[in-house]
């Protein structure tokens, strides 16, 4: 069942995206070469909870951390660790905050010192195929527009779009109804309406679409171990344009700082 939020509850939202967006921000500044994954959870749980927020993924089905922290080839709900990040990595850095009854959620993946211009060109080409699929986020239009037009921009780089992971509404529960597939047909699937709050996730690999899934129950990678970027937006469909209720803002300015 597809749940649409009121403009009260669209606020709640935007209050638990602002904290969200703010944490990221603050793991943007510690992400460079010797700095391990297991650091950056460690403060992203200290500011969310010093923000009045809970983490949305620490023990959700069982997750035992505050962020996935995805690098190179792993593609999303990577487990932080002592691993330490590397000049040429990227990390995929997806967190979710619980605030005053509502989740949010956003994903961002980072370069760490200097990546190679091919692995640079799918970070660019994933962020694009973000925001042209929130562009479709409008009232009257059909899921698959905005499914459709994610994959479009992504293949027609030569990308691979992974199939098995989507993504979601969002509101009261991290995950709801409806799903939202990065690939897909031009209108085709659930008609948009306003108030529908949806995280949108493109999740997109350097090599083939293929993805397997480690021993730990969580950990997916590509099966060909070539890298993989994801960006994700928690989003209000409206009238005329999306409102996206979360900002790599926090995120740019920590980079230039």
């Amino acid at each position: 069942m597809i749940i649409y939020k009121t403009e009260e509850e669209i606020e709640l939202i935007r209050q638990s995206a602002l904290i969200l967006s703010k944490a990221h921000g603050e793991i943007a500044r510690l992400i460079k070469e010797g700095v391990s994954t297991l650091t950056l959870d460690k403060r992203a749980e200290e500011f969310i909870r010093d923000s009045g927020g809970k983490p949305s993924f620490k023990n959700y089905n069982g997750f035992p951390f505050s962020l996935c922290i995805s690098v190179n080839a792993t593609v999303v709900h990577g487990f932080p660790s002592k691993y330490t990040l590397n000049d040429g990595d990227i990390i995929s850095v997806d967190a979710g905050v619980y605030y005053q009854g509502f989740h949010s959620d956003c994903a961002y993946t980072h370069a760490v010192g200097n990546v190679s211009e091919e692995v640079n060109d799918l970070l660019k080409v994933t962020k694009e195929s973000l925001y042209k699929g929130i562009e479709k986020a409008t009232v009257g239009s059909r899921m698959g527009d905005v499914s459709y037009t994610i994959q479009e921009h992504a293949e027609k780089h030569g990308y691979g779009v992974v199939r098995e992971l989507v993504g979601h509404g969002i509101g009261q529960n991290l995950h709801e109804s409806p799903e939202v597939p990065n690939y897909g047909r031009r209108g085709q699937g659930v008609k948009l309406q306003n108030g529908l709050v949806i995280a949108i996730e493109p999740m997109i690999n350097l090599g083939t679409r293929h993805i397997v899934q480690e021993d730990d129950g969580w950990t997916i990678r590509t099966r060909d171990n070539k890298p993989s970027a994801h960006f994700e937006h928690t989003v209000v469909v409206r009238k005329e344009k999306a409102e996206i209720i979360t900002t790599f803002d926090y995120i740019e300015q920590a980079k230039k700082s």
